[in-house]
């Protein structure tokens, strides 16, 4: 596998990892709500849920790592696609920023995978 994949599977799980703290410690914090533009009202109501979508991060991250250090071309397919797909959705539901910080990374790496020699 080419250098440039297990870098960019590296960032994109630095990327969710910050993505979960945000969302499962930080949702209800000053920092959290300014972040996501959310009320204290909304973030009390709703940080369990947050919580939640920050496990799912999490799992990705880890996902994206274990990818770039076994270097399995499936492995690396199905999370680069878990990602792409939840970057998609959530552009779709939440937010258009969201395709960019997650969807659009994913996206570039799946290309990638497809243009560089594999292994």
């Amino acid at each position: 596998m080419s250098l440039i994949m297990p870098v960019l599977l590296m960032v994109i799980a630095i990327l969710h990892i910050g993505f979960m703290v945000l969302e499962t410690f930080l949702w209800n914090k000053p920092f959290g709500k300014k972040i996501f533009h959310i009320s204290d009202e909304f973030a009390a109501n709703s940080q369990a849920l947050a919580a939640n979508q920050g496990l799912y991060n999490g799992f990705l991250a880890a996902g994206c790592v274990w990818a770039a250090l076994s270097g399995s071309f499936s492995v690396t397919l199905f999370f680069l696609i878990c990602v792409f797909l939840a970057g998609v959705f959530g552009a779709i539901t939440v937010n258009r920023k969201i395709f960019w910080l997650q969807g659009f990374p994913a996206m570039l790496a799946l290309v990638l995978l497809f243009q560089l020699p594999y292994s």
